[in-house]
């Protein structure tokens, strides 16, 4: 074997996966495989030999001693490159062929014993002589069909005279198959061997014949830069000569069938049968191919005509919503009247609601129960800092990865066509060069439109006027006019404190019992509990606040149970400062005396109703006024208007009329470092000048509210419910509120109305005379 001293123990095999090695050639190729790896290691440690043969099935992961072929090759490893950490190229010569008289699999890599294969010379030199020429002739002529045989290549076969070389040389840079090289390279004989090439080049160049001859009739009447058109045709050609279309075909048949069984217009499907006309007569891997099968098949995704069975009982829905959610009053009753409508009148437009409110008061989560309780498949869009216009109404196929916009998006994983959709922070879309998306949302949420939605990337016309959209915003008013149009806003208002205690106590304590693995019996919370973690712990207009307060709970009594200190826990008002440290939150208490110049007002705020005290001093001076506590310009206003009504007012209540040119006046508001602004603490303001400038003190179990004018008239506020719900917590007995906010008083809650006095005032008069103690 060139002489080289071949071990009488078995050489080490490296399996080859669609390659065949020749005697004689370099070879160039990566092994990935442990085993192979190790066979490299020991070869490279026994004069670098390896057996060299090729797998039978070139699919197979590993190699086994029945899937390789008992002819190869002897070979030297020349080189060994790392090119990352379990690849390896390697750089090897064939030496000779070779015969395994047996594979052994020693688990690491497979050894085979072999030995050289004699070659069998031909004793006809002339027949030998022969052959080669027939087989360089063909070779030239394969050369003259195929262009891409290089010239050196030519000029090396050739040059050669040996025949079993000539043979294997062919072999080896021509036949692609390796199979077909596995069977050259056991034919021992060269005679053989020449004929099988021969074989071989015959097949090719009628080939190649045949392709150019394809060439050539496709080409006419083509113009030279209609290159794309050109290799179409091409494709289209081969298919017939060899007459394999029918697998082409089979794609664009299964297309054909789904669009036919679509529930849609016939204007669609036409659109989609060009789509597909067009995929027919493009190439099959080509990047312009799979753009159309893209879009073909999500347009086949999308839920035409399918439809969810609505749930249209009333009562139950109705029943549904309460058990899930406390409260939310108004948007339980839009959402029956709504159901109710449709109930009667099927084709009806969708209506559009927006539910605004502070965050954590339970728009999203009503949303879902509302899906839940009609039967509907939810899907919930996220609108924050969206400011694409496509992120709305998708792409244009144009661009090199379109897609469709979120709304058809969320409509298919949905999987019917009547949803309902939670576009949710639908007042903080953005808006920049990229387009508007606030524009894009009008036709979505317009129900004269809506039926033929254009989405940019499905480009046909898509009915969503039964789908049933329900948006979020923690601000209506920056929703732009036109949007806003569309929708019919239903406020939410910040939980009041007994809201919150129902909520916690039905809803958030078993939630989060059931989240931390823990039972009723396990962990109990009293109801005095739950109210000192909303007033000492909490100060929020929802309740996301309060939950993390009881799951904080819960993950400390979970610690307990697990370490053995106890199996249940109660907490109560005593023990729940030893969970969650000193209380945050101090309770408004109220003031036992009865104080001049000191008045109690009430306000609201985003997490809910406070009360308002209002201290006003007067002093010998020049006339000035005073005003502290970070106050607002129209709080400010308020107060000025407050002390001309007083003015207006001075002989009636015996006050000095000259008392602004001879008394300063200093308005204060505590907690000065909280903003406060608003025109509701008008008659406040009026109440405390006036005690202040005539002595009588201000009752302290009465708190009030109203705009105030310079004639003395009380006008109407806003938030009745927060801050009656503020004066209850308080302690006070009396609430003056305006004579126009009276049909206000239907929502505030029945234990406030149960436990205070309200008083309705339409000027200044009824005010002073309730809140004033005369001498």
């Amino acid at each position: 074997m060139d002489n080289i001293d071949i071990k009488t123990e078995m050489i080490p095999v490296l399996p080859l996966r669609g390659l065949v090695i020749f005697p004689g050639s370099i070879i160039h190729f990566d092994v990935v495989r442990k085993s192979s790896v190790q066979a490299l290691s020991d070869g490279m440690n026994n004069n670098q030999l390896v057996f060299i043969t090729a797998q039978k099935k070139a699919t197979d992961g590993e190699s086994t001693t029945d899937n390789l072929y008992s002819v190869g090759v002897l070979t030297k490893v020349l080189q060994i490159a790392k090119i990352s950490d379990t690849t390896f190229r390697v750089v090897a010569h064939g030496l000779s062929r070779c015969k395994a008289l047996s594979f052994t699999d020693i688990g690491a890599y497979i050894k085979a014993e072999i030995y050289e294969i004699p070659l069998k010379a031909s004793s006809d030199s002339i027949k030998k002589e022969a052959l080669m020429n027939m087989v360089k002739d063909m070779f030239d002529e394969f050369a003259m069909l195929n262009t891409h045989v290089p010239q050196d290549m030519i000029l090396s076969v050739h040059d050669m005279d040996d025949a079993g070389r000539l043979a294997d040389y062919i072999a080896d840079n021509i036949i692609r198959d390796y199979k077909k090289k596995q069977e050259i390279l056991e034919t021992i004989n060269e005679e053989k061997r020449l004929e099988k090439v021969m074989k071989m080049f015959r097949r090719e160049n009628n080939i190649l014949e045949i392709e150019e001859q394809i060439a050539e009739r496709t080409k006419e009447g083509i113009d030279e830069n209609q290159k794309e058109y050109y290799l179409r045709e091409k494709l289209k050609a081969i298919h017939d000569e060899l007459g394999d279309d029918e697998d082409i075909g089979t794609e664009a048949n299964d297309y054909r069938e789904k669009i036919e069984k679509l529930k849609t217009s016939d204007e669609n499907k036409k659109r989609l049968l060009e789509e597909l006309k067009r995929l027919e007569k493009t190439l099959g891997n080509t990047a312009e191919a799979n753009v159309i099968r893209n879009y073909l098949d999500t347009c086949l995704d999308l839920p035409w005509g399918i439809y969810s069975k609505e749930k249209n009982d009333i009562p139950k829905i109705a029943a549904a919503l309460e058990k899930n959610h406390y409260g939310l009053k108004k948007v339980k009753e839009s959402v029956l009247e709504a159901l109710a409508v449709r109930k009667l009148n099927p084709d009806i437009k969708g209506q559009i609601i927006c539910l605004a409110g502070a965050p954590g008061v339970g728009k999203t989560s009503i949303a879902k129960s509302i899906a839940d309780a009609t039967g509907r498949k939810y899907q919930r869009i996220a609108l924050g800092g969206v400011h694409d216009e496509a992120e709305i109404r998708g792409h244009r196929r144009t661009y090199i990865g379109a897609m469709m916009g979120r709304i058809m998006y969320a409509v298919k994983q949905s999987g019917v066509s009547n949803p309902l959709i939670l576009l949710d922070e639908v007042d903080k879309l953005g808006n920049d060069f990229h387009g508007d998306p606030t524009s894009a949302l009008l036709e979505v949420l317009d129900g004269e439109q809506n039926s033929t939605f254009y989405d940019h990337y499905v480009d046909l016309p898509f009915d969503l006027s039964k789908v049933m959209f329900i948006t979020t915003a923690n601000d209506y008013t920056a929703i732009s006019p036109p949007l806003l149009d569309r929708m019919d806003i239903i406020h939410i208002d910040s939980y009041t404190r007994e809201e919150k205690f129902n909520i916690a106590k039905r809803h958030l304590v078993t939630k989060q019992l059931k989240r931390h693995g823990l039972t009723a019996k396990q962990f109990k919370i009293t109801d005095e509990a739950l109210y000192d973690l909303i007033d000492s712990y909490t100060r929020e207009a929802g309740v996301r606040s309060l939950e993390r307060a009881i799951s904080s709970l819960m993950n400390k009594v979970a610690v307990k149970i697990v370490s053995d200190e106890f199996k249940s826990e109660k907490i109560t008002k005593k023990n729940i400062e030893s969970y969650l440290g000193s209380r945050k939150f101090k309770p408004d208490t109220i003031n036992k005396n009865d104080e001049i110049g000191l008045a109690t007002g009430l306000a609201w705020t985003s997490v809910g109703g406070e009360t308002l005290p209002i201290e006003v001093a007067v002093m010998t001076g020049s006339g000035k006024i005073e005003l502290t506590g970070s106050l607002g310009d129209v709080m400010k206003e308020s107060a000025h208007a407050a002390l001309t009504c007083v003015r207006t007012m001075a002989d009636s209540l015996n006050i000095d009329g000259e008392f602004y040119k001879t008394k300063d006046i200093h308005i204060h508001v505590p907690e000065g470092a909280v903003p406060k602004d608003g025109p509701s603490a008008g008659i406040t303001l009026a109440t405390a000048l006036t005690s202040a400038l005539t002595g009588m003190p201000v009752r302290h179990d009465v708190a009030m509210t109203g705009e105030i004018t310079i004639r003395g008239r009380v006008l109407p506020i806003g938030g009745l419910k927060e801050k009656t719900m503020a004066a209850y917590r308080y302690g006070i007995k009396t609430i003056i509120i305006p004579q126009d906010n009276k049909p206000d008083l239907d929502e505030v809650d029945d234990v406030v109305k149960n436990s205070v006095n309200f008083v309705l005032a339409d000027n200044i008069n009824t005010v002073l005379d309730t809140a004033l103690v005369k001498h």
